[in-house]
């Protein structure tokens, strides 16, 4: 039996007596993907909140790795290695691919000597196997506002991947992008999984195909169904209350 990674165990939250997660329990081993959809108002983001710290369950817990996150704050659990992609990506646009990726990976050293100073031979051949990685070896250089929307999302997740967190949650990362660069964040993510545990949000369903082994689906802040993506699109319940209704973000 796998180890689990995360688990949450009754999991509820309500904000002004709306129920935005309803006794959830979920749980993902070491080093899965997975991939939880869900129609609008479903908790998504809200289950990504508790996860992080930014919001308090009114019940239950949240596992990482078996330690109970309840009380901690936000940068505590950061520190214990959950790492989080938000929507809109969060990237220092003056600086360079290199740049962003250097001070992920010294968050915790000097910001100044990290632009200044002079990254170890090891730190550097990190940094450019991480822009090989996610595609950025030739635009290392430029500053990171001239690149494409897809191009900023992928160093997002570039620098998420510097900091070495245990897992990464990566909430909507396709949200705007052209057919193309969906493929390629895509195939960054499929990359990354294969030594990194990664949960993903997402509403676009071509994306999910691309991506998905195993798929959650939330609805009214409860768990729905989970399966292979074939088995939850012809579950009749996600028909209902998902795949049916317009697939809008």
């Amino acid at each position: 039996m796998n180890a689990k990674i995360l688990e949450t165990e009754n999991l509820t939250v309500t904000f002004d007596g709306f129920q935005a997660l309803n006794q959830l329990n979920f749980s993902m081993d070491v080093g899965e993907l997975r991939v939880v959809i869900g129609p609008n108002g479903a908790g998504k983001t809200t289950f990504l909140d508790v996860i992080t710290g930014k919001v308090q369950p009114t019940k239950g817990r949240v596992l990482f790795k078996g330690k109970n996150l309840r009380f901690l704050k936000e940068h505590q659990i950061a520190r214990l290695g959950i790492g989080r992609k938000f929507q809109t990506p969060r990237i220092y646009l003056n600086l360079t691919p290199r740049e962003n990726l250097e001070l992920a990976s010294n968050r915790n050293k000097n910001v100044f000597l990290t632009l200044f100073g002079h990254p170890s031979n090891a730190e550097k051949n990190s940094i450019k196997g991480l822009l090989e990685t996610i595609g950025l070896r030739n635009k290392a250089d430029i500053p990171a506002g001239l690149l494409s929307h897809g191009e900023k999302q992928r160093l997002e997740i570039g620098m998420l991947v510097a900091q070495s967190p245990d897992l990464l949650l990566v909430d909507e990362p396709v949200a705007g992008l052209t057919d193309e660069e969906t493929y390629n964040v895509g195939e960054l993510l499929l990359a990354l999984a294969q030594n990194h545990s990664i949960l993903v949000i997402e509403h676009d369903m071509e994306f999910v195909r691309q991506i998905a082994r195993k798929v959650t689906v939330l609805h009214q802040g409860s768990v729905l169904c989970e399966g292979s993506i074939e088995e939850v699109q012809n579950d009749p319940r996600v028909i209902e209350v998902y795949l049916g209704q317009p697939q809008d973000s």
